[in-house]
């Protein structure tokens, strides 16, 4: 009914900015660099499939 179209790597960079300030905030606390980056591209793909399917 409705030809709606996704905008990908709109969702993607807002989701990882999103995620990206809180674990900057964690490193700058004392968390390992490289955890925090796995955790924003988690939290960032597990935005962007929870809105493909939602």
């Amino acid at each position: 009914m409705y030809n709606v179209r996704k905008d990908w790597l709109g969702a993607i960079v807002t989701a990882g900015l999103g995620a990206g300030v809180i674990t900057s905030f964690a490193v700058s606390q004392g968390q390992s660099p490289l955890v925090g980056l796995g955790i924003t591209a988690f939290a960032a793909i597990a935005a962007v499939t929870i809105d493909h399917f939602a």
